[in-house]
């Protein structure tokens, strides 16, 4: 019999790990709570259980035999799902609560990275309105303010000016727009450079890192637009050299996985550490405990090893054989619903994509009507594909969208564009 495993969360995130799960000759079984309808289509059996159900979800992995859990999304981290699961003698990947306080918290994550000289922008923290204000003021524009809690990627402002600066501030520190998340801002200095997503599969010290993606926030074409969770991604960058990042796992990923284990929150886990190529050398922009959303989809299909076997290693101590693809590119679209990020239609029909042969596509906000899917959130869902050159892979993406219906959603037609000369 093979592995038995619980992914938890519902995104296209958690697809295209359940997915690269399956795919191993060593799984039998993977379940996703709750998932959503498009993955059942992969073989992947749905759990309707919350992920903040722990109790629920612990019954369901004792009674069904589970060998291990993957959490997905970050909340369920912070919620020490892992603590839980692990109290109760069930393996689960993903970092304890007090670790993933690396995402829970910027001003956290600043004090470590200040404690143990890891690069990032200059920044400071503030509760007060009128002490941000004066220090924004000191400092002047571009500059960014950022939640200091969690706001589902969109509690970032990067302010071209001073007056949207002050309207950012009041918004979190005066009007409460992101809750408790809100309640403290840290900001700091406007970076130039191309930013790129590293992440790393983290045992305690052990630090192996993957491929690097470059995810595109803004909502429309060249950049324009509200922020969003992502709208597009791929891998590689061709425009970061390899020098930048071997530097950026010897001076940030390596140092953050150790000072993590001296501060007494030792993290196992993806770390995802959201980088800028400065010229004066990569810097970090913010830390996730957990894989990013869309760069899941593209850098899981650069992984050529078992994905499955990996995890199981880190979780039973053993060393991993980890192999990527020296080759080629990945692209991803996320389409999404009209009006994405703000408010947005339901309900709208979704192409059937059962015959695509070089293609993948990753269900988000989707449910089932009878056989057939219709939208049911912001991101609906992501093509990927790959190519010898990123021009092909893109293509191959763009190819597949121009056929189909996309009716009531949109999508970005420049996702890799950086990345080609």
């Amino acid at each position: 019999m093979g592995l038995t495993i619980l992914v938890i969360g519902s995104g296209g995130r958690e697809h295209a790990i359940a997915q690269k799960l399956i795919q191993s000759p060593n799984v039998s079984t993977v379940f996703c709570a709750k998932g959503n309808a498009g993955m059942t289509r992969d073989g992947i059996q749905l759990v309707d259980i919350a992920e903040d159900d722990h109790s629920g979800l612990i019954k369901f992995s004792k009674e069904n035999q589970v060998d291990w859990v993957f959490v997905g999304p970050e909340i369920p981290l912070l919620n020490g799902i892992v603590d839980d699961f692990t109290a109760a003698g069930l393996p689960a990947f993903g970092p304890v609560k007090a670790a993933a306080f690396i995402e829970g918290s910027k001003d956290f994550a600043k004090k470590i990275m200040n404690k143990y000289e890891i690069p990032t922008a200059e920044h400071q923290t503030f509760f007060d309105f009128e002490q941000a204000k004066a220090y924004v003021i000191e400092k002047g524009a571009p500059i960014v303010i950022k939640a200091d809690g969690l706001a589902a990627g969109k509690g970032v402002v990067v302010a071209q000016t001073v007056e949207v600066a002050i309207e950012a501030l009041k918004d979190m520190l005066e009007y409460n727009k992101f809750g408790s998340s809100g309640a403290k801002v840290v900001i700091e200095e406007f970076l130039s450079g191309e930013e790129f997503s590293l992440l790393a599969f983290v045992r305690n010290q052990e630090v192996y890192p993957m491929v690097i993606a470059q995810d595109h926030k803004r909502a429309y074409e060249q950049d324009k637009g509200p922020n969003t969770g992502g709208m597009g991604a791929y891998s590689p960058v061709p425009q970061i050299p390899d020098q930048m990042v071997k530097e950026a796992i010897e001076t940030i990923v390596k140092p953050t996985a150790h000072a993590m284990v001296e501060e007494g929150r030792a993290f196992t886990g993806i770390l995802y550490a959201g980088l800028i190529a400065t010229e004066s050398g990569p810097k970090v922009i913010e830390f996730n405990a957990r894989f990013g959303d869309p760069e899941t989809q593209v850098v899981l299909q650069r992984l050529e090893s078992d994905f499955a076997q990996i995890i199981d290693d880190l979780l039973n101590g053993k060393k991993p054989d980890i192999k990527w693809k020296q080759e080629g590119y990945s692209v991803g679209v996320v389409v999404a619903a009209e009006g994405y990020p703000n408010n947005y239609e339901k309900e709208h029909k979704i192409p059937d994509f059962s015959d695509l042969n070089t293609a993948h596509v990753y269900y988000a906000g989707v449910k089932a009507q009878g056989n057939q899917l219709v939208s049911n959130g912001g991101r609906v869902y992501l093509i990927e594909a790959s190519g010898d050159t990123l021009k092909d892979a893109q293509k191959s993406v763009y190819d597949v969208l121009n056929k189909v219906n996309t009716e009531g959603t949109f999508y970005r037609k420049d996702i890799g564009f950086k990345g080609i000369k």
